[in-house]
């Protein structure tokens, strides 16, 4: 489904001022805002357009190239806070360290049926850190760190090999004890815990001889990960139970910060790669072809007669590969006509003449 035009997302014309802009996105984003009984998706879209118009030099590469100049750009956050409450990080959950679903939950929830608690180990995380042409392209990455893992003499269950799990006695199977606590009120009944077993309901009739029932021992771990194409600094990536371990109980999962060093020359926007590239005076004045550096390699690009300075150029197939789905963004390049600091009388001369020849007076190149 193709997008709407961000000038009629917003209700405005093309040339709307900054603060015809900021007005008209308040207006709509009032209307549509989910906590006010509006539509969702068209406050999203409002959001969208709001965070592209609003940027002067988005704005330019939108008049100029549409939605595939500002990298299929969706809106940041709500600017009225009250709804959804998402972070900013991305949470990739690769399951058993391949590439798995998106966006899933970050915390498993809910307890066990009879009164017992889940036992869950704790999640652990880590920071990996790649360079700016691996995000662009994906890679694999070596991640090392310590974990409780499951106990190999008993494989996590706590007990001797041998020996068996009994029902437990203080709490008689059911991982909770009822409590009396006393209060202003009198004496109130609550359920706890149960100390004996940890909510298991069940205790090892003898105890593992070399965890001595805790189900784990620390080890040293290494996990070669997956690290998909186009993938942006700051993304979490979360690999199912290759966290710490516990006896009897899940094993926690493991979070992969993944930060991206910046590039000497290229900086990111969306799916977009943005840089810039410097032409003399004379070159931009007749037309010139040049070559541009793009994380593809070197591209030859032709610069039209007259091309003015701060002009953007868009190399389509050039930028980020889109996560959700094949294809890549653009790589758009901003030119700077560079003028001349020194010049020799002769180069003077000759702008003189040019001058004139243009309607300007004596002097005016000096």
């Amino acid at each position: 489904m193709s997008k709407r035009d961000y000038y009629e997302v917003l209700g405005i014309g093309k040339t709307a001022s900054d603060d015809e802009i900021k007005k008209a996105f308040r207006k709509k984003a009032i209307e549509f805002h989910p906590d006010r009984g509006g539509d969702e998706a068209k406050f999203k879209e409002v959001n969208e357009a709001y965070e592209v118009l609003k940027d002067s030099g988005k704005r330019q590469r939108y008049d100029q190239f549409g939605h595939a100049g500002v990298g299929g750009a969706s809106g940041g956050g709500d600017p009225f806070a009250g709804f959804g409450g998402q972070g900013q990080n991305v949470n990739f959950d690769f399951g058993d360290l391949g590439l798995g679903d998106i966006f899933s939950s970050f915390f498993g929830g809910g307890g066990q049926p009879g009164g017992r608690q889940r036992r869950r180990g704790e999640d652990v995380s880590v920071a990996t850190t790649i360079t700016f042409e691996e995000a662009v392209f994906g890679t694999e990455v070596t991640v090392r760190y310590s974990s409780q893992v499951k106990c190999e003499h008993c494989k996590g269950t706590t007990v001797e090999p041998g020996h068996e799990l009994k029902t437990c006695q203080t709490c008689n199977g059911h991982g909770q004890v009822r409590q009396a606590v006393r209060t202003i009120f009198g004496n109130i009944e609550q359920a706890a815990v149960c100390p004996t077993c940890h909510g298991a309901g069940k205790v090892p009739e003898k105890v593992c001889s070399v965890c001595h029932g805790k189900g784990t021992q620390h080890k040293q771990r290494e996990l070669q990960i997956k690290v998909p194409a186009g993938i942006d600094d700051g993304t979490t990536i979360r690999l199912r139970e290759q966290g710490n371990a516990m006896g009897r109980g899940e094993t926690g999962d493991l979070y992969v910060d993944v930060r991206v060093k910046p590039h000497k020359k290229f900086t990111r926007e969306g799916d977009l790669i943005l840089s810039q590239e410097t032409v003399g005076m004379v070159a931009a004045a007749l037309g010139t072809e040049i070559e541009v550096e793009t994380v593809d390699g070197p591209v030859r690009m032709k610069v039209p007669a007259g091309t003015q300075s701060g002009t953007d150029f868009k190399l389509s197939g050039h930028g980020v590969t889109h996560m959700r789905g094949g294809g890549r963004g653009a790589h758009i390049v901003t030119l700077v006509v560079e003028t001349p600091h020194k010049l020799s009388k002769e180069q003077k001369d000759l702008l003189e003449q040019f001058g004139k020849s243009q309607g300007h007076k004596k002097g005016f190149w000096r």
